[in-house]
């Protein structure tokens, strides 16, 4: 059976006029269908899901990480946002990250904290990790 990862995209608002995430849903939309295109030559399945009921309040970059969630039955990965993934981000680009995150899901799973195993791997985007 192929592997199948989610990225799931929550709702947000924007806590400051001062700061914004530099992209556009569309953007988002195409990178992630690329992504499945690239990642299909390795047997993986990557589908965009928008939950965008699950609204949070973001107030910069990390936050925004909080926004984005990776499932993948398969590993045990049941709805993991992409900070708890990846720990910190080096550039602040959440398309690199996006890449990131399903490449640590798809290749090594098993570096991934599995979730509620209270070893403190914060990255302050305040999922509770």
């Amino acid at each position: 059976m192929p592997k199948e990862i989610a990225v799931i995209l929550y709702g947000y608002r924007l806590a400051s006029r001062d700061w914004s995430p530099g992209h556009d849903a569309q953007a988002l939309d195409e990178f992630i269908h690329g992504l499945n295109v690239e990642m299909k030559s390795y047997g993986i399945t990557v589908i965009c899901l928008k939950e965008l009921d699950n609204l949070l309040e973001v107030k910069g970059y990390a936050d925004l990480l909080n926004t984005v969630r990776l499932r993948s039955p398969q590993d045990h990965i049941g709805n993991l946002c992409l900070g708890h993934i990846i720990g910190q981000s080096a550039n602040c680009d959440l398309f690199e990250d996006i890449r990131r995150g399903v490449c640590r899901v798809a290749f090594a799973p098993e570096m991934i904290e599995p979730e509620g195993s209270h070893k403190v791997v914060c990255h302050n985007c305040g999922c509770g990790c």
